[in-house]
C-alpha cells in the first residue's frame, strides 16, 4: 500500500472523466529503488484510480535519477505518451553533487517540457534523508507520485480547453 494518497478530489469530475483519454509515461529511477518503488505505486494508484487503462500508461526505469530527462524524451519520441512524469529520489550527502544533480534534473525536464510541447512532471524528492523520503512517498505527507500524476491530468486538461478556445 503506498499510504495516505492525495484524494482525487483534488481533481474535478471532470478531469477525472478526461484522465482516462490520456497517455502517460513513468520514468523512474532504480536509486533509492524503495523510496521510487513507492512513488511508482502511487502514481498507478492514482492512474487506477482514474480508470486509466493500462495500455495508455507507459513504465520505464532507468539507473538514476541524472538519466530521468534523457528517459523522458526517449519516450516522448518512441512512445508519444500525452505526458511524461519522473520519479526520483536525491538525498542530500556530505558534498554538493545531489544539488549538481538536482540543478541539471531540474534544468533538464523544463527543456523537454518546451520542446515537445507536452507535461513533464518533476516528480524528483530532494530530500535531507530517508526518513524525509518515506514521509513523502506514501508516509505522512503523501505521495508525491500521486501528486505528480495529478499535476500531469491537470495540465492536460488545461492544455485540452486552451486547444479548443482556439478552434
Amino acid at each position: 500500500m503506498a499510504g495516505n494518497l492525495p484524494s482525487l478530489s483534488n481533481l474535478t469530475s471532470s478531469e477525472i472523466n478526461q484522465a482516462k483519454t490520456f497517455s502517460y509515461g513513468i520514468v523512474a529511477s532504480l536509486w533509492n529503488q524503495a523510496i521510487t518503488d513507492n512513488l511508482v505505486q502511487g502514481a498507478l494508484e492514482t492512474l487506477q484510480n482514474c480508470q486509466v487503462p493500462s495500455h495508455a500508461i507507459y513504465l520505464e526505469k532507468v539507473p538514476g535519477s541524472f538519466e530521468l530527462p534523457l528517459a523522458a524524451q526517449w519516450l516522448l519520441k518512441t512512445k508519444k505518451p500525452d505526458a511524461v512524469i519522473c520519479l526520483g529520489c536525491i538525498v542530500k550527502g556530505e558534498t554538493k553533487h545531489d544539488e549538481f544533480i538536482a540543478q541539471a534534473i531540474t534544468d533538464g525536464i523544463m527543456k523537454i517540457n518546451l520542446e515537445f510541447d507536452k507535461p513533464v512532471i518533476m516528480g524528483v524528492l530532494t530530500v535531507n534523508s530517508i526518513f524525509q523520503a518515506e514521509e513523502r512517498s506514501g508516509g505522512k505527507l503523501g505521495n508525491k507520485g500521486s501528486e505528480s500524476i495529478i499535476a500531469a491530468i491537470k495540465m492536460l486538461c488545461l492544455q485540452d480547453r486552451l486547444n479548443k478556445f482556439n478552434h
